[in-house]
């Protein structure tokens, strides 16, 4: 199949409606019927402002945090769609992309 890798960059303890913006993308994602995407928990990075986020306890800045999704442009339309609705601003990076299984599931 052909579609996309999205991956979106954020914070732990940035949020929308009470939770973790990357969890708010995954639940999302989940209730639109996308097969699946990935939670990523980073140790260190900057961001566009130049300031660090970590998770070291020397370090109280945010952790980073990547959500990671294999989408067809249909998935892809609608997850951006959900997003704009909420008025959500968040980094993200978008990669064509072939996918599939390298065999039958049982």
């Amino acid at each position: 199949m052909e579609g996309f890798i999205v991956t979106f960059f954020t914070q732990q303890k940035r949020e929308q409606d009470g939770v973790s913006v990357a969890s708010w993308i995954v639940e999302t994602a989940k209730q639109l019927g996308i097969r699946g995407a990935t939670l990523l928990e980073a140790r260190v990075g900057f961001g566009h402002d130049g300031r660090f986020h970590s998770e070291s306890i020397f370090d109280l800045e945010d952790p980073p945090m990547q959500v990671v999704l294999v989408l067809t442009a249909d998935e892809c339309q609608r997850l951006f769609a959900a997003i704009k609705k909420k008025q959500l601003s968040v980094f993200y990076t978008k990669t064509a992309t072939e996918f599939g299984l390298t065999s039958e599931q049982n």
